[in-house]
């Protein structure tokens, strides 16, 4: 999983940076070329002046690159976190009431040492307590029971991994945004009093910058909360799923220990 999200991180880090690069380069076309569009092709450029793509790349350089990367790191590392998050997840869930059977079928027919092994040949963090809890079977129920609680806490630990770090980026973005904000009023106040008096041109690039860098840091602020809130409704129906095959499984054993 690491490795994906180092692969999913350096992916999404060139994707934006070649988007940024051409953003630039468009940013500043010559004269020539803009005459040529202007004569041979002018419904193709008022379809491009309308695109959406086209938009946020020339606001993106527009907004300064200084202010701009710091946000757009933000959302390119909280989407690999969180991309790697809902891949691990959707690897981890498993049909709880097929290993139930298959644990209980197992147990009936060749014992502890069958039903462990289904636990081993069955990905997910369910089956992982299963084996814990079956590992320590010699060692009576109450064992058992502290055993599947404690892998259980482990299990939900690392289904929760990297949550804090998508939160960090949460936070982090819009508070970036602000700080352009606020530098971008700066510099247009410094130019009011650079200029004697208060001139919309002297003013606009400042004010554009602030609002330009809010509106990205906004934007991936909420992103990042949809793919959040996702992923944690996503643990809770695991958890969920963990707590209520955790308790079939000790009555799976109680049955077998009574009957033998």
């Amino acid at each position: 999983m690491k490795k994906l999200f180092a692969s999913i991180a350096v992916f999404s880090m060139m994707s934006f940076g070649a988007i940024a690069q051409d953003a630039a380069t468009e940013a500043e076309p010559t004269q020539a070329n803009v005459e040529q569009v202007a004569e041979d092709n002018e419904p193709a450029t008022a379809e491009k002046e309308v695109s959406m793509h086209q938009v946020l790349k020339e606001k993106f350089v527009e907004g300064g690159v200084g202010w701009m990367l710091p946000v757009l790191a933000c959302i390119v590392l909280g989407l690999a976190i969180a991309i790697e998050r809902i891949i691990y997840l959707t690897a981890a869930s498993t049909n709880t009431k097929k290993l139930l059977s298959n644990v209980e079928e197992a147990l009936n027919n060749g014992g502890v040492e069958k039903a462990k092994e289904v636990c081993r040949n069955t990905r997910g963090p369910v089956a992982s307590i299963f084996y814990q809890g079956l590992d320590r079977y010699d060692e009576g129920l109450d064992m058992v029971e502290k055993s599947v609680v404690s892998y259980g806490s482990v299990q939900m630990g690392q289904l929760e991994s990297g949550m804090s770090w998508i939160s960090l980026f949460i936070a982090l973005a819009p508070s970036l945004g602000f700080m352009g904000t606020v530098v971008g009023m700066i510099q247009a106040f410094d130019s009011i009093q650079a200029a004697g008096d208060i001139s919309p041109i002297a003013v606009a690039g400042g004010i554009k910058v602030a609002l330009l860098t809010t509106m990205f840091g906004l934007i991936a602020a909420v992103i990042l909360q949809v793919f959040y809130n996702y992923i944690v409704v996503k643990i809770d129906g695991i958890v969920n799923k963990m707590e209520d095959a955790s308790i079939s499984f000790m009555d799976i054993l109680l049955k077998y220990k009574a009957k033998n």
